[in-house]
């Protein structure tokens, strides 16, 4: 059985059940007011990867920094030290995100259903959480979904610490209240 094969049922049922934490959504409406309102700097990515796809990594990886490499969030400037590591320096976010999305197999995906965009942000980040039996909060950050523990450092686990920082789910789901053509099939 592929990894693919054996996730997409739990991103499905999670999905599913999802909530923002209390307090959270008008965040999550924040961060998918700003990726729709830059949806043209995500569309001249040009990629096959759909353009809501690349501004979930772009806000997880670097907050949205328009002037950092989209593989780890490090400055397009200068060539990347961490994983990635040794790409660039890039001219333009475009330039870097395409290199990134390349460069982690992206740009081969040809059918983007919902489960499947949460398997790929997954793998994009790692798959620490998975390995652990824990829906990584790359993904479920900021939902009912979220469960503690976060690695603090490459390799470095910690079942206690919460990370706080936005899932890429719940700003999805913001996105699709505000712009009608962001409907991802979904798997059956």
């Amino acid at each position: 059985m592929s990894r693919y094969a054996e996730m997409w049922p739990k991103y499905a049922a999670w999905w599913n059940q999802m909530a923002y934490r209390p307090g959270r959504e008008a965040e999550f409406v924040n961060y998918a007011h700003f990726a729709v309102d830059h949806k043209q700097r995500y569309v001249d990515v040009d990629t096959t990867v759909p353009w809501y796809l690349i501004a979930l990594l772009h806000r997880r990886e670097s907050d949205a920094n328009f002037d950092t490499y989209l593989g780890n969030g490090q400055s397009l400037h200068h060539v990347t030290t961490i994983v990635p590591r040794g790409r660039g320096p890039f001219a333009s976010f475009e330039a870097g995100a395409r290199d990134a999305l390349r460069v982690d197999g992206l740009t081969s995906v040809l059918d983007w259903r919902l489960e499947k965009i949460f398997y790929y942000c997954e793998l994009f980040n790692g798959l620490g959480y998975a390995m652990r039996g824990i829906p990584s909060p790359y993904i479920w950050g900021g939902t009912t979904i979220q469960h503690p523990g976060k690695y603090v450092g490459d390799g470095q686990w910690n079942g206690n610490a919460w990370d706080g920082q936005p899932g890429c789910a719940p700003i999805l789901k913001a996105m699709m209240l505000l712009d009608s053509t962001i409907a991802p099939e979904r798997e059956t």
